[in-house]
């Protein structure tokens, strides 16, 4: 169950904010280093995500996978969601 910690908008104030258009601009920046890294007797392999793997999966389910060594991986996510 969703839930928010506010009281709902009176029709009045809502009658205010309908059909209104706004501009939207996300900007995310992500920035990393990795030096000086060294791997030694290392054994890299396949990455593999099952079929079903997300079958029961809610919300934004999110992979990250590598099969690599001394690999810096980043990973971000911006979610703009508009209730309309």
């Amino acid at each position: 169950m969703l839930a928010f910690d506010s009281e709902p908008v009176t029709d009045e104030k809502l009658a205010t904010l309908h059909a209104g258009t706004d501009t939207v601009s996300n900007e995310m920046r992500v920035n990393g280093t990795v030096t000086q890294n060294s791997a030694s007797d290392v054994v890299s392999g396949a990455n593999t995500i099952s079929s079903g793997a997300f079958s029961n999966a809610s919300g934004l389910p999110v992979a990250i996978q590598n099969s690599g060594s001394n690999v810096l991986i980043q990973n971000a996510t911006i979610i703009n969601i508009q209730m309309q």
